[in-house]
């Protein structure tokens, strides 16, 4: 029960949340970039539901935005940290050898460094802005997927109904794409829901250091950062945005957690 529960609450928090973002520019009361330096820090009120800026922008306005970018990047770079990852961890466990030693030491490698550090070395080398970000999130997310790929192939690949496929005569990339891969979705699924809550955290992080989305975009990251020197006068440019991060990152991590537990159930 705690299961279903917890995957029917983070599916209607994601959904709620997504529904905004991509009616953004239908329901958002005004532009994200649009400024009023007359009407800077205004608390909330009727014209402006959860006030504005430094800049007097709409605070509102920004987070459905930035949801729009939060959403961007954390599925563009899961998606392609597990394209990477099927492809490496693929090649790894099936073909082993040299090669599986080679790959898996560049991942040792990768994952000895705190992920959010690397994610700042590579983006200050690239510089900033979304495109840079998310290469720079894929060049540190794709190592768990790899690894997660080679640890279930390593598991299946001496089994019967492989054995059997190789027996007919079928190729390594249709072994592992028909015969095994279908096998990894569920694990693959859980962990990609959990990628996205993290990729989703360190875009937020690196707008936060001025790395992440350029300006006028708006970010949740980067108005964390424009509104912590106002804590004291105006918590709610702060609140808001973290509110938002929260929000999203707890429908996730409930999506995950639901399916993790029912994949553990069938699997007894």
């Amino acid at each position: 029960m705690g299961d279903k529960l917890s995957l029917r609450a983070g599916v209607i928090i994601l959904a709620a949340l997504l529904g905004l973002a991509a009616l953004a520019p239908l329901i958002a009361p005004h532009s994200p970039t649009e400024q009023n330096l007359e009407q800077d820090l205004l608390p909330s009120s009727g014209e402006h539901l959860l006030g504005t800026d430094k800049l007097g922008r709409d605070i509102l306005s920004r987070i459905l935005y930035g949801a729009r970018v939060s959403a961007l990047v954390g599925t563009s770079t899961v998606a392609l940290s597990v394209l990477i990852g099927i492809t490496l961890g693929s090649l790894s466990g099936y073909f082993g050898g040299w090669l599986d030693h080679l790959l898996m030491r560049v991942v040792d490698i990768l994952m000895a460094f705190p992920g959010i550090l690397l994610a700042i070395a590579f983006t200050a080398v690239l510089g900033p802005g979304l495109d840079h970000v998310i290469l720079a999130l894929c060049l540190i997310g794709w190592t768990g997927y790899a690894r997660l790929v080679r640890a279930e192939i390593l598991a299946i690949r001496e089994r019967e109904f492989i054995q059997a496929a190789r027996a007919l005569g079928g190729s390594p990339g249709r072994v592992i794409f028909v015969h095994m891969l279908p096998n990894l979705l569920p694990a693959l699924l859980i962990q990609a829901t959990f990628g996205v809550a993290a990729a989703i955290i360190a875009e937020g992080s690196l707008s936060f250091l001025g790395l992440g989305a350029e300006p006028p975009t708006p970010s949740w990251g980067s108005m964390l950062n424009e509104g912590r020197q106002f804590l004291l006068v105006a918590p709610h440019l702060t609140t808001f945005p973290g509110l938002a991060i929260m929000l999203t990152v707890l429908g996730l991590n409930l999506v995950g957690d639901g399916l993790r537990d029912r994949l553990e159930k069938k699997g007894k």
